[in-house]
């Protein structure tokens, strides 16, 4: 055989090798129809949590809170309801360590919010509560936007809102109660967290840690500042403070109680009015 045709030979078994065969060839899909559940609307549902920052979670005893959710494209409200249950399980959630992936309020039963939507497309949607509602001098306002994809729930811990601040409440002397000029009167406070649980010394919430006192004035002028202490027999925080004259209080003086916390950001306040009145002189009996 001559080289010539040796060549050829090898060129034609190469070709032969390089050559696609049919019976290899992958046929193309036909096209399928779509899944029309996936253009369906699908149920999804979001549990909304409120809490006090640092503390737990608003419930019945403080009147819970507002939840409002609202479709960020139209504004038009979605739903909006109060948070039902209680303040949750405070050894789990004020004193047990935990990962980060780990739920935080809802390993025991705690108040929330639940509502389900019938969604066709992903929404982007606010979230705002307000709260605690039986406390409206106290009540703090917080939101957040989040997306909402149909047939993805948000549970567990759901979305939580924390709240900043504390219930400050003046007990005594009570609110637009009227003072006698010169009287030393003692003023009385309760302190606690949005929650609803007391805030004193060495405790989860230790009032040692806060800066709580108390302000006499008039107008808008600081007279005095007030230093309370705790008394553990009445769980409330107490000053004596001195009634001016009604010369210098035509209007009245104005208590105002202070609680903040550096560390956490938590503030809270409280404050009443109160009219003075001229000293009591007692009446000389007449002489026959």
């Amino acid at each position: 055989m001559t080289p010539a045709v040796a060549t050829i030979r090898l060129l034609l078994l190469c070709s032969a090798v390089l050559m696609p065969l049919p019976c290899l060839a992958i046929p193309a899909k036909s096209d399928q129809p779509p899944d029309l559940r996936l253009n369906e609307p699908q149920s999804t549902t979001i549990l909304v949590r409120v809490v006090g920052h640092g503390s737990m979670v608003l419930g019945r005893e403080v009147g819970s809170a507002r939840i409002t959710i609202t479709d960020v494209a139209t504004k038009q409200i979605l739903a909006t309801g109060i948070q039902q249950g209680d303040a949750g399980d405070q050894n789990q959630i004020m004193r047990t360590p935990r990962l980060m992936e780990e739920p935080h309020y809802s390993s025991r039963p705690a108040a929330a919010f639940t509502a389900t939507f019938d969604l066709l497309r992903p929404t982007l949607v606010e979230v705002t509560a307000e709260g605690p509602l039986a406390y409206p001098a106290s009540s703090q306002r917080a939101s957040t936007t989040v997306w909402l994809v149909p047939g993805q729930d948000t549970t567990n811990d759901g979305i939580v809102l924390h709240l900043y601040g504390y219930i400050v409440q003046i007990e005594h002397p009570q609110p637009g109660e009227s003072l006698i000029a010169r009287n030393d009167v003692i003023l009385r406070a309760s302190v606690r967290t949005l929650s609803g649980a007391l805030v004193r010394p060495h405790g989860d919430w230790d009032s040692r840690k806060i800066h709580i006192y108390g302000e006499l004035m008039i107008g808008e002028r600081v007279l005095e500042r007030l230093q309370l202490f705790y008394n553990s027999d009445r769980a409330r925080f107490e000053a004596p403070f001195f009634v001016p004259l009604p010369n210098d209080a035509p209007d009245g003086i104005t208590l105002r109680v202070i609680a903040a916390d550096p560390a956490n950001g938590n503030i809270g306040i409280g404050q009443a009015k109160f009219p003075v009145l001229s000293e009591r002189v007692p009446s000389r009996s007449r002489q026959p």
